[in-house]
């Protein structure tokens, strides 16, 4: 090795090591997040805010240390860079990326971003109990003021939503999210109106009885164990809203929650949660805190977790294998019912109000929702005071329903309490995404449900960390996309998934 090839691998490594001790502080606050969420008393709080903010601003002086520029600008034409999708080429290109956005925001506002986000996010958990809007009004008119800065200091063309969106799905702009979203729009709202008004309606009135908690609990652990969730390398707790976090390799946690009325939403959430934890475990964890280790997007993290919801736990072949544990669990509910009349009624298509309980159906309409109004909140087409008001009106629209308050109206997610602008439109791209992978891995495995009713959940599982999980960032999700499908992202397997299985338990 040349002594110019030597000094290169060194400055590659001396990156590399810099990185990753970053990620371990990453990690920390991660930690502190997980805990506000989960452990630590009310009283905590404003002391709280202020640790986050500290870390945060100790993270975003490291994000933009000269010297990663140095490192960067010795290596960036170098012959390391030279394949763009080598674990070298990847991890350069990526982290230059990342240190131009990042060298863009001001150390106060980061700084005062996430002191925010601590604050509105706990301002909303209470509000949202006592329906209380006026109370959380004043935090999320400041979370938007300072997300307008934040996009105004990264820079845009089009729209401010633009350099958000970003941050979540590198390299999609807002129109072209809205032209996908729009295409999947004009199908799916005839789709619901057709099975609305189907004849043959799924009898629900086996999931509109008491599920006990404890064994709801139980039934979450062992269901997210048989589907590949390492608890030795998880856990699982519950929290107001249901989420998924990685303090550090090996280190993957998630949360869901529990209602004694809502078997679903519980046994749900906690999949779709352990759908992006079999994302994170599937990461190279050698690689932890580079790109090579690191998640493509927040569209394809859905798309992990929206498939072993929607394409996986809400399948027949799913629930011939788990009913009869159900039923073990429930004996009592569950005495008269039958895997199938089980699979249908957890199937059934209804307008709802709150989009983490919706069925498949219509769930995008939701995130239509909020992609709309977050632009027009953004762009100050709309204010916060009117926000109420626009989003009723906009549930009118989409689902013909006006929610009776704002606790299940506008104030049910806790997404923009945290800052999480630009996060919403990833739902809907993952459902998209979902359904294309699910498409080719069962043209590549063979019959899944045939497996999934056998409880061999493997198959897809090793699929998944082959194709998705372990390239990490090598490719864009566009590229992504086409590589692993040989499409461009398309609303077609979706729409045909929805058609084949509704079609059938509709008669449509």
């Amino acid at each position: 090795m040349s002594a110019n090839a030597q000094k290169l691998q060194k400055t590659y490594q001396s990156l590399c090591d810099y990185v990753q001790q970053t990620a371990m502080l990453s990690g920390v606050e991660e930690l502190l997040q997980w805990d506000e969420c989960t452990k630590m008393p009310p009283a905590a709080g404003p002391y709280r805010a202020e640790q986050v903010a500290l870390v945060a601003g100790i993270l975003h002086k490291r994000h933009t240390d000269s010297r990663l520029g140095e490192w960067l600008a010795e290596l960036e034409d170098s012959p390391l860079a030279a394949d763009p999708h080598s674990e070298f080429g990847t991890n350069i290109r990526l982290l230059a990326r990342d240190y131009e956005k990042k060298t863009k925001l001001p150390q106060k506002l980061v700084e005062e971003l996430s002191r925010t986000s601590v604050l509105a996010q706990q301002t909303w958990a209470e509000a949202r109990k006592n329906d209380d809007f006026a109370s959380f009004a004043p935090l999320l008119e400041k979370t938007f003021e300072l997300k307008r800065q934040e996009a105004a200091a990264l820079g845009f063309n089009a729209t401010p939503y633009d350099p958000l969106l970003d941050d979540y799905e590198p390299g999609e702009s807002t129109a072209n999210v809205a032209s996908v979203l729009g295409a999947l729009r004009e199908e799916i709202v005839p789709l619901v109106q057709e099975i609305i008004g189907s004849n043959h309606q799924p009898d629900r009135s086996v999931l509109e009885q008491d599920y006990e908690i404890t064994q709801q609990e139980k039934l979450g652990r062992h269901v997210a164990e048989q589907i590949g969730y390492d608890f030795n390398a998880g856990r699982l707790d519950t929290t107001v809203h249901p989420f998924c976090c990685t303090p550090g390799a090996g280190d993957v946690r998630i949360c869901t929650r529990y209602s004694i009325d809502n078997f679903e939403n519980a046994l749900f959430s906690t999949i779709h949660e352990v759908g992006h934890a079999l994302y994170e475990q599937g990461l190279v964890r050698e690689q932890h805190g580079l790109p090579t280790g690191t998640s493509v997007s927040l569209g394809i993290h859905e798309s992990q977790s929206r498939m072993w919801e929607n394409q996986v736990a809400f399948s027949r072949g799913f629930w011939k294998h788990f009913f009869p544990v159900t039923q073990e669990h429930f004996p009592t509910v569950l005495k008269n019912s039958s895997p199938e009349a089980f699979y249908a009624a957890l199937n059934c298509v209804r307008p709802s109000l709150i989009r983490v309980d919706a069925d498949e159906v219509t769930y995008n309409l939701h995130i239509f929702i909020r992609f709309e109004i977050e632009q027009a909140l953004l762009e100050e087409r709309l204010s916060i005071a009117d926000l109420p008001e626009a989003w009723n009106a906009k549930y009118q629209e989409y689902l013909g329903l006006t929610p009776p308050s704002n606790a299940e109206g506008v104030m049910q997610d806790v997404h923009w309490g945290a800052g999480l602008v630009g996060y919403f439109p990833t739902y809907a791209l993952g459902n998209l995404y979902a359904a294309q992978f699910y498409a080719k891995a069962e043209q590549d495995l063979g019959d899944l449900q045939a497996a999934f009713a056998e409880g061999e959940f493997g198959g897809l599982l090793g699929w998944l960390r082959e194709h998705i999980h372990q390239p990490g960032q090598r490719y864009s999700p566009a590229e992504l996309v086409e590589r692993v499908t040989g499409e461009p992202l398309s609303h077609e397997p979706l729409l045909s998934q929805l058609r084949s299985k509704y079609g059938e338990l509709y008669r449509l």
